[in-house]
């Protein structure tokens, strides 16, 4: 158990004891790449996900899980993404796998694939899908959705054919659209300016992410070539800015080189605040970079409270000292109260690869955070295994539930931690 906590600010923020919970664990068909949603409607509700095609359902706030396995026509094949859209029905996106032959069919990625559930989990549609060219390698979906409204925004990234080394393959940022809670979608259109390589690596497109704001503008941000770009749509997706903003410069790019872990990204994340509070409209984005050294990832954010037309320079989200690792971190704000919470794998209490995992928030608008140790042992990678490339983190009404991967040796573990808001 965790001791209650204080917070920045002139705001006292007090925690009911925090304990993690293992959702799955397993040395065969390892789970990593976790995903979670908390229902706004109602937070005992929560569903998860992990690769390849794992759906977890919890009905008492995360303490514990049923555990099934995701099918569809187009096949399930792993980066999945777990959102609740409109209060009550829950989103699975991931990667598809029509013939069932990874890597060895023409079918293989050629699409995104978003299945939807009415009922927290428990059954789910085939899946629907935007039209986009499926002689192309489609990969890294993001979604987002706004409270309250059907409203539903994804993008990712298109490789002409992934891992190609051939100088005409590119890579690009798509979006889509849905209006109808993930039904039905718009026809996929390329928003970035710039192409990338097609090797999955800094000079590749990738790490889309979208967000929606208070007056229904769409943003887009991802990473290339050591920088953050952010693409605006004004008009609902029709037309986007004809030169993409950098927004920061991602120094070392998004491709992150961590002692112990196979491979590692810094890839961004954008979020808007819809709450009552006095930092209403505002945008965030949080990333990871080496900007201080190769022994030094840190998490960063960085805000905008003008619809996204300026930015603050990026502040440090962890508060240790220097030289050791912060990274795989996750975002999110809790629409109920504008609080904005970050998870990540932190290395400052050691000096070898051994490995927490914490909770960062801030009450004022990413001015300052607190640091909190959420989870009750820390690990020691081992780098032959995959780790997967990202974690995730959702909060809603006072309700913090972070998920992430544990590994201990051979095994790996999809892990939470209950974090509510003491009333």
């Amino acid at each position: 158990m965790v001791a209650p906590e204080e917070n920045n600010g002139d705001v006292v923020l007090m925690f009911d004891s925090i304990y993690e919970v293992i959702i799955h664990e397993s040395s065969v068909n390892r789970p990593c790449e976790p995903s979670i949603s908390i229902c706004p409607d109602n937070t005992d509700h929560i569903v998860a996900g992990s690769v390849l095609n794992n759906v977890y359902i919890s009905d008492d706030g995360g303490k514990t899980w049923i555990s099934d396995k995701m099918k569809s026509a187009y096949g399930v094949y792993g980066d999945p993404v777990v959102r609740y859209v409109n209060g009550h029905r829950i989103l699975y996106t991931h990667l598809s796998d029509p013939a069932g032959k990874p890597y060895n069919s023409i079918e293989f990625l050629d699409r995104i694939v978003v299945q939807a559930s009415d009922d927290n989990g428990r059954t789910w549609n085939d899946g629907s899908s935007p039209l986009a060219d499926m002689s192309k390698d489609h990969d890294k979906p993001w979604v987002a959705t706004r409270p309250g409204t059907k409203l539903v925004l994804m993008s990712w990234t298109e490789f002409d054919k992934y891992a190609s080394e051939e100088s005409g393959d590119v890579s690009k940022i798509l979006f889509s659209a849905s209006a109808d809670e993930g039904t039905t979608w718009s026809e996929a259109i390329t928003i970035s300016e710039f192409s990338g390589d097609c090797l999955d690596n800094d000079k590749t497109t990738e790490g889309a992410y979208p967000a929606i704001g208070v007056d229904g503008t769409y943003y887009v941000v991802w990473g290339y070539d050591s920088k953050l770009y952010l693409d605006i749509s004004k008009d609902s997706g029709k037309i986007w800015l004809d030169n993409d903003k950098v927004v920061a410069d991602q120094i070392g790019g998004w491709a992150i080189d961590i002692p112990g872990i196979g491979r590692c990204n810094g890839m961004p994340s954008i979020k808007c605040d819809h709450s009552a509070n006095k930092y209403r409209g505002n945008l965030y984005i949080s990333w990871s970079d080496q900007r201080n050294g190769l022994n030094d990832t840190d998490v960063w954010l960085i805000s905008s409270s003008d619809k996204g037309l300026t930015w603050t320079t990026p502040v440090r989200v962890n508060t240790d000292g220097t030289g050791k690792h912060q990274f795989f971190s996750a975002m999110d704000v809790d629409q109920s109260t504008g609080y904005i919470y970050f998870v990540f794998y932190d290395r400052r209490d050691y000096s070898d690869n051994r490995t927490d995992v914490y909770l960062a928030y801030s009450l004022d608008g990413g001015k300052t955070f607190e640091n909190k140790k959420i989870s009750q042992y820390s690990f020691l990678p081992e780098p032959s295994l995959f780790f997967g490339d990202y974690n995730d983190i959702s909060a809603s009404n006072g309700k913090i539930r972070p998920i992430w991967t544990h590994q201990d040796k051979t095994k790996l573990s999809v892990r939470t931690a209950i974090i509510d808001i003491k009333k």
